[in-house]
């Protein structure tokens, strides 16, 4: 029932809206005023043949007069978009109208009152808000006067009515008239009000999801704002401490005569602070390369010992100048899909930390193993660990700046951009650590392409 209800009623809705004007066009007093001269065009065609048929032919012509003006004001109004001129002129002849009819309508005992306050209502519901103190006294002051001049001149007021029953069908169909006219007035000013009411509510809503929008992009900008002054003043104060350094020893090389011993040390103090120095830039340009342009993963099939040897020999080289015993092994047929660069890069810098913060005679460990679909690198040390208040924000800018067992510096920058390249291979980075035993971080990486579609989340 409903599938031939429905359709029915939302065809009569738009010819309707066709009618009357879309919201977007028109305000709802000028829409109600256009439905308002639709609905008295459509009781005036009623009226004209009815008022000859019950004997007052004078009211039968102002009907056909009034007929005509309320087509002119309303395609004023509706094609023309002169709606407040219509509106004001459909008010004062509305009243005109009305004076007629009550003359020639048999006063008090005609339906001249009942047509007074439905047209009322009309100017209501028409009128914008600041001429209600025009025409609500002036339609009451009318009637009045009307009603005065009726009591002391009964002769102005002739009755047009030849029988009881002319009298009674006038009356009665005029309330009638009334009535309907009312309730479609009232029902399309209630639909209307409800409609407007949504269409704020969607607006409204639309709004608010827009303002939530742009406060969490405030937010955004501002933490973003408050990273990157925190980095600017990470790398200033870094950048100072070394490159004063490598001032210093030039000027000691350059202004004192050192013996061959002295030599040799400063300059491996020197290579130290160069070698520190040009680590964090390269951090720090390829940060700042992944902020500007985002990340690219170029994703492929790889070996894991192919891909990782090269990188552990260097490494393994590293750790043994500092007495620390880097122990690895790999299933020769292991593969991984990720980007080879990000992976060197990511592995680089876990071993790095660990050597850095891993005293002389400990151990790393790397290895790898797989499960559904990924394959899970670790790289475990003997070193210090990680203080338990730090470990919350290891991952972000909020870092502290931390020295190795050797006093070698670093800023957290190697591990925001681990964190940064795991994520664009659709893989995740968790750890362990506890304080003075040690730490183990956990690389998980997809092994083919189709768990790599299916992106993981930092824990």
């Amino acid at each position: 029932m409903k599938s031939k209800i429905f359709p029915k009623t939302a065809l009569l809705d738009r010819y309707w809206i066709r009618l009357t004007g879309h919201p977007s066009e028109f305000p709802l007093n000028a829409r109600i005023f256009h439905s308002a001269c639709l609905i008295s065009i459509g009781a005036l065609i009623y009226n004209v043949p009815f008022n000859f048929f019950v004997g007052l032919p004078d009211v039968a012509m102002a009907c056909v007069l009034v007929l005509i003006l309320c087509f002119g004001l309303y395609y004023a109004s509706r094609f023309l978009h002169k709606v407040k001129t219509s509106i004001f002129i459909s008010n004062f002849l509305g009243l005109g109208l009305f004076i007629f009819t009550y003359f020639v309508n048999s006063g008090l005992s005609g339906p001249s009152d009942q047509f007074f306050l439905l047209f009322l209502l009309l100017s209501i519901s028409i009128s914008p808000v600041e001429q209600y103190k025009i025409w609500v006294p002036v339609n009451i002051g009318i009637v009045l006067t009307l009603h005065f001049t009726e009591y002391y001149y009964p002769k102005l007021f002739p009755d047009p009515y030849s029988s009881r029953l002319e009298h009674f069908i006038d009356q009665t169909s005029s309330y009638i008239e009334v009535a309907l006219l009312i309730f479609f007035c009232t029902s399309y000013i209630r639909k209307s009000y409800e409609r407007e009411k949504l269409s704020a509510l969607i607006k409204t809503k639309s709004i608010e999801k827009k303002n939530l929008r742009i406060v969490k992009q405030n937010q955004e900008l501002e933490s973003l704002s408050a990273e990157k002054s925190k980095l600017m003043s990470i790398i200033a104060h870094d950048l100072r401490s070394p490159l004063s350094s490598i001032q210093s020893y030039l000027e000691l090389l350059s202004s004192y005569g050192l013996d061959e011993t002295e030599k040799i040390d400063i300059e491996k103090d020197l290579l130290h602070a160069t070698k520190d120095t040009l680590a964090l830039l390269t951090k720090l340009l390829a940060w700042s390369k992944s902020q500007l342009h985002g990340i690219s993963a170029y994703l492929e099939h790889l070996n894991v010992n192919d891909l990782l040897a090269d990188t552990l020999d260097f490494e393994k080289t590293v750790a043994s100048s500092k007495d620390i015993l880097l122990d690895y092994s790999f299933d020769p047929d292991l593969t991984i899909y990720a980007d080879k660069d990000m992976m060197q890069l990511i592995i680089r810098n876990f071993i790095g930390n660990a050597i850095k913060f891993t005293h002389k005679g400990g151990v790393i460990s790397v290895s790898a193993k797989t499960e559904p679909g990924s394959c899970i690198i670790s790289i475990k040390d003997t070193g210090i660990g990680i203080p338990e208040e730090r470990q919350q924000d290891l991952f972000s800018l909020k870092a502290e700046s931390t020295f190795g067992t050797k006093g070698e510096k670093g800023v957290g920058l190697g591990l925001l951009l681990c964190i940064e390249y795991i994520k664009a291979q659709n893989g995740e980075i968790w750890f362990e650590s506890t304080p003075d035993q040690g730490s183990c971080f956990y690389i998980s990486v997809p092994r083919n392409a189709a768990i790599s579609n299916h992106p993981f989340e930092l824990n």
